[in-house]
Parts: C-alpha cells; structure tokens; sequence
C-alpha cells in the first residue's frame, strides 16, 4: 500500500508539471525519490518496533501527505507567474515540507522506539495537561513582537525567521491528561443528578473539570480571537467525556456552554463578527473580507464533478490556498469525486484508529486511542466545513494535506501513538508456559535398592 501511495503522488506530480505545459525536470524525481524514503524508513521503523501495529494506518497518512504534496508543489507552480503586492517573488514551499516531513518522520521513529507502552504516559498525565495549558495559552499572553497576530488571530509564537503553533502539541498533550484523569477519576463522572427531559443531568458539584475545560475554551477565545482551536479542543473533551461515561448529558451540557461562549465571543470582537458575516452573506463585502471564501466556493464550483484536472485549476486565485484553502484547490482540479476520496482516506484512518481503540485491553489506552482518532476526524470537518460554507471559517489547518511545520510535527506524534495504540491491541497475548507436574507416587517407576553388606 505504501509502494503504491508512491505510485500515485509521483504520477500526480508528472501530471500536474504536464498540465501547466512545464518541461519534466530533475525537481519531480527528487521530490518522489524523497517521499518515497522518508515512507521507507517510516514503514520499517513500524516493522521494526511496532510490528503488530495496523497496517492501514500508516498508507492513509503517507497517501494524504503526498497528496499534501502534490498540491503545494501545484500552487508554486502557479504563483510563479503571480506579481506579489510588495514586489517579492513567490518563496516555494514544496522544498521545505518535504523537509519539515522528514522532521516529522524522525520525530515519528522516536516515539516508536522511546514509548515501547502506552500506558506509561499515564504517569505523567498532569504534568503533559500542565505544559499542554501553557502551551495553548502561551501565544495570548506573549507581547506581539514574540507572538504576533496573523489573520485576527494569535497563535504563532515567532523566533526571527523560524515560527512555530504550540497549540497543535498542545491537543497531544492535553488529551494524554484528559485520558489519564478520566480513568482515575471516573467514578464522578458517572453519577447521575437529576432527570430533566429524559437526560441524566451531571450534579452540580461534578461539573468541575468540564468548566475548567469550558473556561480554558473561553480564554483562547478572549486571548488569540481563535474560534477554531477552541471549538476543536473542547469537542475532543466532550468526546472523551461520553466514551468514558457513556452519558449523552455531558455533550448536552457542554454543547450548551460551549454555545454560550461562543455567542459572546460574536458579540464582543469584531474579528468574530466578521467571520460570521461572511458565513452568512460573503457578498456583503466580496472584494475584501468576503474575497476567500467566495474565491473557495468559485473555484469548488469550477471543480464541478470530476474536476478541472490537476494543473488545470487557479488556485493562485485563493488566498492561503496552501494552508487554510488547500481542500479548495482539491475541489477545484479534483472535483467532488476527488475531495470525496480525500476525505474517504481521513474516514477510513479516523474508523481504524477508533476500531483498535476498541480492541485494546486497557482504559487509558481506549480513551486516548479514541481521542486522538476523533481529533483528526474533527479537525478535517472544522476545516472542510469552513471552506464550504457549512460553518464559520476558522483559520486552522488540514491534518498533512497543508503546508506547515508545526501541524506536520504534532500529527506524525499523534500517528505514531496511535500505532503504538494498536499494537498493544494486535498484539497475540502472552500465555504463561505450563509448570512441569511432577508424576504421581503410583506412577513412577520402582526400584530395587540392596541393602549393603
């Protein structure tokens, strides 16, 4: 599966240098021959410490990396030509995350030869929850100068030319706490208070964690301005929260706060507002703030079907289209038979991620496995769900389809538990050999002894 995810980004490529009338160079080997060993150490790094992880996983996510790749290195390519505002000439990106993925794979590799069991990041649950918080509050407390805002929104820390998003480690840590604290605290989670409408309502004094989460929620809202970190983290709670107890009354509940929040973050700050009317009515404004997402839905609509061919879209026409956008450009050269399939992969990796968190023996390893399967699927809804106008935009990226360091780095960690996850789950139990029993009295052989004279 792995040899063929190769075939189909290195075709992808050829297509997409054949579309634009480019002549075949050297470039497109190197970016296949790189891909195609950053895939084969990955591959033997699983067989090496992981080897009875599932075989799925891994395919899925080397297919929606390369295809990453294919589309950034398509966006290079057609805003070459493009004049910049500032006179600048267009930085290719295709390069560098094809370095930031080998980053990501050597990142990958240590934490399959570092964590041998799973169950050993329990013991460190509030220490990971403790740098997970500073990590996704830290951008919002920082001066500009350290962490800028960059579309409204405050997420980056910047160091010079290097930058990087705390919050995407920051949703691996705190779900190895959430995990670890609902398995040792369970027990509050699941006791009933009153009945209201046919929903076992959580008593008052168990209601501490899901507002500590609620009130993390509402400081990324009031820090950064992030509608979209803050809705995915508080889903993965909300999640965890019903696999471990079982009780629609917590997703009620918190749904409820969570709106809440959110309808004051819209009334406050007017980088919400305005995200929000262009979800309504981007025509209000459309050479402005409403220019991307129509840019979006123009070029899905070109996309039709099938399609406009790779190499055959504009996707120099939709701003960030290599992050934010980059489901659009798919649309658009792929059509909605190819972002479908796209979005199959992210369903059939979220589907095997949730199936061996089933399989696997202990809580914690439930929890987390589930945890971190949902947060991938969740993720890919918010961000396709933004760009087609079903929601908000919310300015986060596509788990290793966009171009960025940060998002690559925390998602090869987060497969890389997985796999780890699985494993465990695949792996054949362990049977005790069986003691020797020594014979019975009667059974043994007698012996004559002479008595000596």
């Amino acid at each position: 599966m792995l040899a063929f995810a190769a075939v189909l980004v290195t075709g992808a490529l050829i297509l997409v240098e054949a579309n634009q009338e480019k002549e075949l160079t050297m470039r497109i080997v190197w970016l296949g021959l790189a891909y195609l060993g950053l895939l084969t150490v990955a591959h033997l790094a699983v067989r090496r410490w992981a080897p009875y992880a599932d075989p799925v996983i891994l395919p899925c996510v080397a297919l929606l990396n390369g295809l990453g790749l294919v589309m950034i290195h398509r966006i290079d390519l057609a805003m070459a030509d493009v004049k910049m505002p500032n006179g600048e000439t267009w930085d290719p990106a295709a390069s560098k995350q094809v370095l930031w993925t080998a980053i990501a794979v050597v990142l990958f590799c240590t934490v399959l030869k570092v964590l041998s069991d799973h169950r050993t990041l329990a013991r460190y649950g509030y220490t990971f929850g403790f740098a997970g918080l500073v990590a996704l509050l830290l951008p919002g407390v920082l001066p500009s100068f350290i962490a800028p805002e960059i579309n409204g929104a405050k997420i980056w820390l910047s160091f010079g030319a290097f930058s990087i998003q705390p919050g995407e480690f920051a949703k691996i840590l705190l779900m190895v706490f959430f995990a670890a604290f609902l398995v040792s605290k369970r027990d509050l989670f699941t006791i009933a208070g009153r009945r209201v409408i046919g929903l076992d309502l959580p008593r008052a004094r168990d209601l501490g964690p899901l507002l500590a989460a609620w009130a993390v929620v509402v400081s990324i809202m009031v820090l950064q301005k992030d509608l979209g970190s803050s809705l995915l983290f508080f889903g993965i709670v909300l999640v965890l929260l019903y696999v471990a107890t079982e009780r629609a009354a917590w997703v009620v509940v918190g749904v409820v706060l969570f709106s809440g929040a959110a309808v004051l973050a819209w009334r406050i700050f007017g980088h919400v507002q305005v995200r929000v009317q262009n979800w309504l009515d981007p025509f209000v404004d459309p050479y402005g703030a409403g220019h991307q997402i129509l840019q979006s839905l123009f070029g899905l609509g070109t996309g039709g079907l099938f399609g406009a061919g790779l190499g055959g879209g504009r996707p120099d026409e939709i701003p960030e289209a290599n992050t934010d956008f980059i489901t659009a450009v798919i649309g658009e050269e792929l059509g909605f038979v190819g972002l479908s399939a796209v979005l199959l992969l992210y369903t059939v990796f979220a589907l095997r991620g949730l199936r061996n968190a089933l399989a696997v023996r202990d809580t914690f390893g439930k929890l987390l496995g589930g945890g971190l399967a949902f947060a991938v699927a969740f993720q890919i809804f918010i961000v396709v769900g933004g760009v087609t106008k079903l929601i908000p935009m919310t300015g986060i990226t596509a788990p290793f389809l966009s171009k960025g360091g940060s998002s690559l780095l925390a998602n090869y960690i987060l497969v890389a538990l997985l796999l780890r996850i699985s494993n465990a789950a695949r792996a054949p139990k362990s049977t005790p050999k069986p003691r020797q029993q020594q014979p019975a009295i009667a059974d043994q052989f007698t012996v004559m002894v002479e008595r000596p004279r």
